[in-house]
């Protein structure tokens, strides 16, 4: 009993050792491979509140790896079946109504997504918070009841991103990114970003529910609840196709 509870010491110890030692780099890496997988399915309710209003976009999407994505919109009637397509660095929107498909360009990057407060780069995940910036550990801080490290993310030289900076809070043991803010190019807050709900989809933890508030709307938010995620499932390459952005269910 006593070599049991030796080992397991040992091996906390071993694990604190080894966090101690990573480089913001190392802790962005996790965090991101955490959140992407090699691939993942979901399925998602986006609430768009405003003072005046409140609408729901129910949506699947599908990645693979960091060069593919494709979002299909469910619901409500008027929107369904449309779809945003990524193979790369090439974006595509289809749009049914008007039996359209339109090639995105790396300036509406940063619009507003479906009116919510995501952006069309939130949502195809278009720039790489690993690739498209440096990272630094700034502190470590708790947020709500999680021991978080403070990361600050500044974009490098020619990277074709939405922020000025970000600044992430990536919780200890899980590499969970409990919340995130976001900032122009003034270095002005935009917008915060927070998860919570936290669930075991398939064989990861992960957030349920996503809420992102801008710093200077009051009474608005954007909240994104998520009902079915999985991870590391086979998905072929060419199911990424235009083809398949118009038909898929």
């Amino acid at each position: 009993m006593k070599k049991l509870t030796f080992s397991i010491l040992m091996a906390c110890l071993s694990l604190t050792l080894s966090a101690q030692n990573l480089s913001a780099l190392d802790i962005v890496t996790k965090a991101d491979a955490k959140t992407r997988g090699n691939s993942s399915y979901m399925e998602m309710t986006m609430q768009i509140v405003r003072p005046k209003y409140t609408r729901e976009i129910s949506m699947k999407s599908w990645t693979k790896g960091t060069n593919l994505a494709l979002v299909k919109i469910t619901a409500p009637a008027k929107d369904a079946g449309q779809g945003y397509l990524k193979i790369n660095n090439d974006l595509w929107n289809w749009l049914p109504t008007i039996d359209r498909l339109v090639k995105m360009s790396a300036s509406v990057m940063g619009q507003s997504w479906m009116g919510s407060d995501f952006t069309n780069d939130d949502m195809v995940r278009q720039s790489s918070i690993v690739t498209d910036y440096t990272q630094k550990i700034m502190a470590e801080e708790q947020v709500r009841e999680f021991n978080c490290w403070k990361i600050e993310l500044t974009p490098k030289p020619n990277a074709a991103v939405v922020w000025g900076k970000v600044i992430m809070w990536i919780e200890k043991s899980g590499f969970d990114v409990i919340k995130a803010q976001y900032f122009d190019e003034d270095n002005i807050l935009v917008q915060t970003m927070e998860n919570f709900d936290f669930k075991m989809f398939g064989d990861r933890k992960m957030p349920s529910r996503m809420e992102m508030t801008p710093a200077d709307k009051t009474g608005q938010k954007t909240v994104v609840t998520v009902s079915k995620a999985q991870y590391n499932q086979p998905i072929n390459d060419n199911f990424f196709t235009q083809q398949n952005l118009k038909t898929v269910q």
